[in-house]
């Protein structure tokens, strides 16, 4: 089997002379016969001055060659695309796959032996791995770490739940306009990602439950030398991947995403981790279903008291023993003999394990956080392919209404008129948009988070119940129905909703309907038009993505990556 600079030759009709060739041109940076001879390990490059989330990746990647060069294999880094979820339009949803098609494709075309692949910010670890599954290349995962916490008037704060929190506090007049300022100073006091549970740490404990980074590597904060070291570690490890190491398609079998979902459920994760485990999980041979998220979920109590779903940050999370620890906790619902990018199973990379005294983060299993999962699925005439709800993070009180629809037919309606006072809205109806989801919007924003009418906020009302085809930011907390499939966009039933009607939510019974008989629902139907195709979305990535995006229930891939199932 060919390796290092042999591998992969550049077809001109003579390998001899396209190995003469490689090796002409990269001896112009200066790499000596020595050097070129080695196995070569991958690094991807995703660091960007448009991505702050990923400010320690030069740091990262000085450490993972160090560790590489100790075992005796060749660094070499390449870049792909960087996405950073504030500064990405329309959506970092809507360029995910992108990102994933360059990671697999650059995985294929470069003389790798195996891959690092550096990643944090929410889209990024995702399109990472659905390209290395895809490619198939020994790959292992690094993450970049959260953000320290920030402080501001004597309390904690983490990005992004309290940005969401403080500018509630703003629009509903209960914080002046000085203050927030000073609080946007301080929300992100360093680089990394979200400092709470939000989509980037789920998706990063997913990875270290389902195998694919060293024990540990999910929580380290990304300033810390600690973070550093691992990287190195990484290094090392991935040079050992080199000499015929274990694959991401061996590693992420049916019991890594049992594995994952587990995880994904006991830390009270983001929503999002749904659609991006489904969108890995189609690149495999592993079906993996809605109802498998929320059969597991039934039976994993929320363990980890973090925000949003409890009053701790990432920080402390690690502090605390981290996702090692935290596993020690779950091991009875884990697959622990499921492989490990270490060599092995789960079982033995978590055998060694911090017992930190007297924290309180980590909560035993006979005083869990909250008795169930973090989030469920529901179903009904509303969503008949399935919706997700944060459960975790929502209100007791309306896990149980019906409530009168007011309907906002985008997330332009809803930004143009969600603070007007002649709104008629009460703090008892269900607020609903849609025109929101993968291809409506499209790429399905985070706008899922519909902020309370200004008007009710200023009552003092920080939750209501709200729906739509939309994603929300794994920070964000609140009553919220989100991923509604298929989307309206399509002619799912949300596009049949109308001002007034009547809709219950029961999240203790899974389900979501519409309250109009099916007769009503036909006639709307025959009379539902499409919305217009956008000048935008008919040339270009906007055009493939439209034709081809996949609905929420199935990760929102493109239908031509999915893996052909044998």
């Amino acid at each position: 089997m060919t390796s290092g600079m042999r591998k992969g030759l550049t077809s001109y009709g003579d390998k001899d002379f396209s190995l003469f060739l490689r090796k002409a041109f990269i001896k112009g940076m200066g790499y000596s016969d020595d050097a070129l001879d080695r196995p070569i390990v991958g690094i991807t490059n995703t660091y960007s001055d448009f991505n702050p989330c990923h400010g320690n990746v030069p740091q990262l990647i000085e450490a993972v060659k160090r560790g590489v060069m100790l075992a005796g294999a060749m660094p070499m880094v390449f870049p792909t695309i960087s996405i950073h979820e504030s500064f990405a339009y329309p959506t970092s949803m809507f360029l995910r796959n992108l990102m994933a098609m360059d990671t697999e494709e650059m995985m294929r075309a470069l003389p790798v032996d195996s891959v690092v692949v550096i990643g944090g910010c929410d889209k990024t670890t995702p399109a990472q791995v659905m390209g290395a599954v895809s490619a198939d290349r020994p790959t292992i995962v690094l993450p970049v770490g959260p953000m320290l916490v920030g402080h501001f008037k004597g309390e904690v704060l983490g990005a992004c739940t309290d940005c969401r929190r403080l500018w509630g506090e703003y629009r509903g007049g209960r914080m002046s306009g000085e203050d927030i300022e000073v609080a946007n100073e301080r929300l992100v006091p360093s680089v990394g990602t979200c400092g709470v549970m939000g989509t980037a740490s789920t998706i990063a404990c997913m990875m270290e439950a389902m195998g694919m980074t060293l024990p540990g590597a999910a929580t380290i904060p990304a300033p810390h030398a600690d973070r550093v070291r691992i990287a190195e570690a990484t290094g090392k490890r991935a040079a050992e991947l080199t000499k015929g190491g274990i694959k991401p398609s061996e590693i992420l079998t049916k019991d890594a995403f049992h594995n994952a979902i587990v995880m994904l459920q006991a830390i009270g994760g983001s929503t999002n981790g749904v659609v991006h485990l489904s969108a890995i999980a189609g690149r495999t041979q592993t079906q993996l279903t809605l109802e498998e998220f929320d059969e597991i979920g039934r039976k994993t109590p929320v363990l980890v008291d973090l925000k949003p779903s409890g009053d701790h940050y990432m920080e402390h999370f690690h502090y605390a023993g981290g996702v090692p620890r935290l596993m020690q906790e779950l091991k009875d619902l884990l697959k622990l003999d499921a492989k490990h990018v270490m060599g092995g199973t789960l079982g033995d990379a978590i055998k060694v394990f911090e017992d930190v005294p007297g924290q309180t983060v980590i909560k035993p299993r006979n005083a869990p956080l909250k008795k169930e999962g973090g989030m469920a699925i529901l179903r009904g005439n509303l969503a008949p392919r399935g919706a997700v709800i944060k459960q975790a993070a929502a209100s007791p009180k309306l896990m149980q209404h019906e409530g009168r629809a007011v309907v906002f037919e985008s997330v332009e309606d809803m930004t143009k008129r969600i603070d007007d006072p002649a709104l008629d809205v009460t703090e008892d109806d269900v607020i609903v948009m849609r025109n929101a989801g993968p291809i409506g919007a499209p790429g399905m924003p985070e706008a899922g988070y519909i902020p309370i009418p200004k008007k009710i906020a200023q009552k003092g009302i920080k939750d209501m119940v709200r729906m739509s085809d939309a994603r929300m930011s794994g920070t964000a907390f609140g009553t919220i129905v989100l991923h509604i499939s298929p989307e309206s966009a399509v002619g799912g039933p949300l596009a049949l909703v109308r001002n007034g009607d009547r809709i219950r939510l029961d999240v203790a019974n899974r389900s979501v309907e519409l309250l109009v008989d099916d007769a009503e629902l036909e006639k709307r139907k025959r009379d539902w038009k499409a919305p217009p195709v956008p000048d935008d979305a008919q040339r270009g990535y906007a055009k493939l993505y439209r034709e081809h995006v996949q609905q929420a229930d199935e990760g929102c891939d493109f239908d031509f990556l999915a893996a052909v199932r044998k």
